[in-house]
């Protein structure tokens, strides 16, 4: 390998590894301005939920293999009732993944120029809590269990199947942008589902915390 190859190699790591760390700290800013009704979180508002209750912690099923690179066109969270479109998006000024916009509440975005959901590494979804008036797509998202289950249809037919290993509402306040998003285990295929969560903050006008659901790749139909 030439001296030239290496330098730009190294190059596109360096530039890979930037990108990445700006869209972790967008995330983290990622919701400001929501406004609406209160999140519908019952109990705790911060900390990883389940943890609260280990004693009823599921055996959860073995990884699939990783599918190729295809476009998510719908989610299904069957415990929520939900079965929404899927749209690409970007970056928005801040450096997040820009949601949907409010008039599209039933909408689900994914980072298009992340990972595919299905694909190697972790893919990220972002969906609004509520609009001014009602109740959003993620609405119930803290309510989700390791266990369930949250499916994504394809481009390519396929049906990718992710088990839930994790679900944490995470204070805004010394947030691990790279804890929540990055991927939690080596070679395995992962999706994260993100919404705003704790309380509505008025005067800041934003939430006080971001709900991070964390699945990975368990099967596949189609």
């Amino acid at each position: 390998m030439s001296h030239d190859r290496e330098r730009t190699s190294g190059t596109e790591r360096l530039v890979a590894a930037l990108t990445w760390t700006l869209l972790l700290f967008g995330l983290w800013l990622w919701g400001r301005g929501l406004t609406g009704v209160p999140h519908p979180t019952g109990g705790p508002t911060t900390g990883n939920l389940f943890a609260l209750a280990p004693a009823h912690a599921p055996r959860l099923p073995a990884p699939a293999k990783p599918l190729g690179d295809a476009v998510p066109q719908r989610v299904d969270i069957p415990q929520l009732g939900v079965q929404a479109p899927v749209v690409r998006r970007g970056l928005d000024a801040q450096g997040a993944v820009d949601p949907p916009p409010f008039d599209q509440p039933g909408v689900v975005g994914w980072y298009g120029a992340g990972t595919a959901p299905g694909a190697r590494g972790a893919a990220l979804l972002v969906g609004h809590v509520d609009t001014e008036t009602r109740p959003a797509v993620f609405y119930k998202l803290s309510t989700l269990k390791p266990g369930e289950t949250v499916r994504v249809v394809r481009s390519d037919g396929k049906v990718a199947r992710f088990t839930i290993d994790d679900v944490r509402v995470l204070p805004r306040a010394g947030f691990d942008a790279h804890q929540a998003y990055a991927p939690h285990r080596p070679g395995r295929a992962e999706l994260r589902l993100i919404t705003c969560g704790g309380s509505f903050d008025r005067a800041a006008h934003s939430y006080t915390a971001n709900v991070v659901v964390s699945a990975y790749l368990t099967g596949t139909a189609g």
